[in-house]
């Protein structure tokens, strides 16, 4: 149990969108609107503030990649070998 739950990216991920959430639901609780509408406000914020970190933050790559052979195409790649 040495690992952590969440991996820092992950972390980081989800506190920008629940700093994104508190951030629409408390302007949309100054601009007047009731507690309802400010809370589902921050929740869609929250919901859509996800998928966009998660794009955003570019993912850790661990795994090795093969060199791009430069100017071969993926046909000519598969017909050479």
């Amino acid at each position: 149990m040495d690992r952590p739950l969440l991996s820092p990216r992950s972390a980081l991920v989800l506190l920008l969108a629940l700093l994104t959430g508190a951030t629409a639901s408390g302007l949309t609780a100054v601009s007047g609107e009731g507690a309802a509408r400010s809370l589902l406000a921050g929740l869609a914020a929250t919901g859509l503030a996800v998928p966009f970190f998660n794009r955003l933050i570019a993912a850790d790559d661990h795994a090795p990649r093969p060199p791009a052979s430069i100017g071969v195409g993926p046909a000519e790649r598969e017909s050479n070998g």
